[in-house]
């Protein structure tokens, strides 16, 4: 009689099930309809093969595509392996490498035969349609474990250079798999994969482009060919995708940038950004806008030096972790390697700063600071550097040099969770007033971290209980905090459902102890006060890039670098347009006129497409009776009124908003 190994569901109930039995067996004795729908199993939380035996008893949940992430990935990683198949029998002789899911789709690194050119998007529609043949076929992707000489035998034999080369520094005794597609092809790779190709939608998916990239990412190896595709687990979402990605690049802040005349990017400063003035007016405005909430909100602004030596670095911890991405400058040139000691004999290193909090600990330490004096908030728009790899570089998204809206709050042990929870009401009310809604997370400890488990205990504790005494709600994120501190993420979605990490507030005991910053209790002892390292544009580079987008360059009136714009029909009424200009310049409004010799259609679209909020024409007639035609940006009609009226409403909408 079969050994009986017994499996749990989610429901509660549990069925008796004879050892060798798989995931796909449970389903087919729960129904047909199941059966069908199965598409991979979650055994004891570990996602794996509908396929595969279960190893005793064990708690199951089946995986269909209503559970749309782990769908998501499954499909994902399994276009993934159909275009390396469709490649190499359209172009036999390419080598494949890797080709993980991404976040929106998929690729593959191949190398072309050395008979024909590296692939290029006219390869494209041939390699799709071959992936369809490949889904349509439907396949059965069957798990297989093979022995580390075996496959190193096969990839040798097919001429698999790249595959050989990994299989061979993979450990002796690991448990090496291959996924058959079929009986016809394979690839290395741990899984779990779906049932058979027929289980994509051959309408799910989409080739979007080719790219260079180097066998592991190092610029010494051979140079691959990257194909990029967009994977969906059916036409209607890949539909709806594809429309995200077209209205996404009618919001490109590059794009709007230049048509706005805000900011210009170019060689000479590859990750820096040349500001034009209407730009750098948004930053203004901004940056008044920001003082006013921490003005209001009892913060204390400094400005600290650029260039730190770095002794300072390296007794921070930050050389060890950020050495890579710091500019370093010697004082001389010293006879040693990048890699060897801060100093060196008479040389001496120094570094420009990529971040402001160990220079407002040395704010922090000048003098004795009395218990009394907590908790204290030191502001800073502090400008930062770090070196980003030229490719990771993206308009104002990721740049090198940028200016954090950074705070360090110093407070007691007693005050942390509420200053943390006074700073969740600053944070909401800010990204309600540019029309924002997020997600808060929780980022904890990761593996390399310094400081006592018991001080991230308690770090982590106080996050969460500022956020349980708001009634708020949040996701953890296991491994992904600070090497010297848990934090919270704000992640905003703006107007076309893209998440954007910005703003956090991280708790900090690590700091204050590796640079010896100390407070005077009630008890006339020293202590180390807790420092919240805390931004909430995160930096205004990026912010002014999201905000760009989010309002597809239409600014709230407030922010616009040009908020009306004064146009005359005809030079008659020149002089009355002057006076209409001068009221509203009086009133604080940021105007300029427009009496160049065009037709009036012609000035209406070009200031459109500037998106200025108000376009106030004027010919004869206004000239004569006081009134202006009002023309509101993305209104279908103008609205005739006496220029007081129109003075006292543009000037109400265009007020900053209210920080109280």
């Amino acid at each position: 009689m079969s050994k009986m190994i017994t499996i749990s569901l989610p429901d509660g109930s549990a069925r008796e099930m004879p050892l060798g039995s798989t995931p796909a067996d449970v389903a087919a004795a729960i129904g047909p309809g199941l059966a069908k729908a199965a598409l991979a199993a979650r055994i004891d939380g570990e996602l794996r093969d509908l396929t595969r035996p279960f190893d005793g008893d064990c708690v199951l949940a089946l995986v269909t595509s209503r559970d749309e992430a782990d769908a998501l990935e499954l499909a994902r990683h399994d276009f993934a392996h159909v275009l390396a198949e469709a490649v190499q029998s359209l172009f036999p002789g390419t080598q494949i490498t890797f080709g993980p899911s991404t976040d929106d789709g998929f690729y593959y690194d191949v190398l072309a035969p050395a008979t024909r050119e590296p692939f290029s998007m006219d390869d494209l529609p041939a390699i799709e349609a071959e992936m369809r043949k490949i889904i349509q076929a439907d396949k059965p992707l069957r798990r297989e474990p093979w022995s580390r000489a075996a496959l190193i035998e096969r990839w040798q034999a097919q001429g698999e250079s790249f595959k050989a080369e990994w299989a061979r520094e993979l450990p002796e005794g690991e448990e090496l798999t291959v996924y058959w597609s079929g009986d016809d092809w394979l690839d290395m790779c741990r899984g779990p994969h779906l049932p058979s190709t027929g289980k994509l939608d051959p309408q799910g998916f989409k080739l979007m482009r080719v790219a260079g990239a180097y066998w592991r990412g190092d610029q010494a190896n051979a140079q691959l060919t990257r194909i990029y595709g967009t994977g969906w687990l059916n036409k209607k979402q890949l539909d709806a995708h594809l429309l995200k990605l077209e209205e996404a690049g009618k919001r490109d802040h590059r794009r709007l940038g230049r048509e706005m005349d805000l900011f210009h990017l170019q060689e000479e400063a590859h990750g820096s950004v040349f500001w034009h003035p209407k730009g750098y007016k948004i930053w203004r405005e901004l940056e008044a806008y920001m003082r006013r909430a921490i003005d209001g909100a009892g913060y204390q602004e400094v400005k600290t030096p650029q260039v730190m030596d770095a002794r300072q670095w390296e007794q921070s911890g930050h050389w060890g972790k950020y050495r890579a991405n710091m500019f370093v400058i010697p004082d001389e040139v010293p006879n040693v390697d990048d890699e060897g000691p801060v100093i060196s004999g008479d040389a001496q290193w120094m570094a420009l700063k990529p971040m402001n909090c160990p220079a407002h600990v040395l704010i922090f330490k000048q003098g004795i600071t009395s218990y009394r004096e907590l908790p204290l908030r030191l502001y800073e728009n502090g400008c930062c550097h770090r070196n980003e790899p030229h490719g990771a570089l993206h308009g104002l998204m990721r740049v090198r040099q940028f200016t954090q809206d950074d705070a360090h709050i110093f407070c007691t042990e007693d005050q942390v969770v509420d200053e943390v929870r006074a700073f969740i009401a600053l944070a909401d009310r800010i990204y309600q007033h540019f029309g924002f809604t997020y997600d808060i997370k929780l980022a904890l400890r990761p593996e390399q971290r310094f400081g006592s488990d018991a001080d991230w205990d308690k770090a982590e504790e106080e996050l969460r209980d500022a956020l349980t005494a708001l009634g708020m709600e949040w996701e953890e994120l296991p491994g992904e905090g600070a090497f010297y501190a848990p934090k919270l993420e704000w992640h905003l979605t703006d107007a076309i459902g893209r998440t954007w990490q910005v703003g956090t507030i991280q708790s900090d005991r690590v700091l204050p102890e590796r640079l010896d910053a100390v407070y005077v209790g009630e008890d006339g002892d020293k202590h180390r006060p807790v420092m919240l390292h805390r931004a909430i544009f995160g930096s205004y580079e990026r912010f002014i890039g999201i905000l760009i987008e989010h309002f597809a360059g239409r600014l709230p009136a407030w922010l616009s670098p040009t908020q009306a714009v004064v146009a005359t029909i005809v030079s008659d009424a020149d002089d009355y347009g002057r006076q209409v200009a001068a009221q509203l310049e009086a009133a604080g409004i940021r105007v300029s006129t427009d009496f160049r010799n065009e037709k009036i259609n012609y000035k209406v679209r070009e200031h459109s497409l500037a998106k200025v909020p108000w376009l106030l024409v004027v010919g004869k007639r206004e000239a004569d009776e006081g009134t202006i035609a009002l023309r509101t940006l993305g209104a279908e009609h103008q609205q005739v009124m006496p220029l007081d009226e129109a003075v006292a409403l543009i000037t109400s909408e265009a007020r900053a908003p209210d920080l109280r």
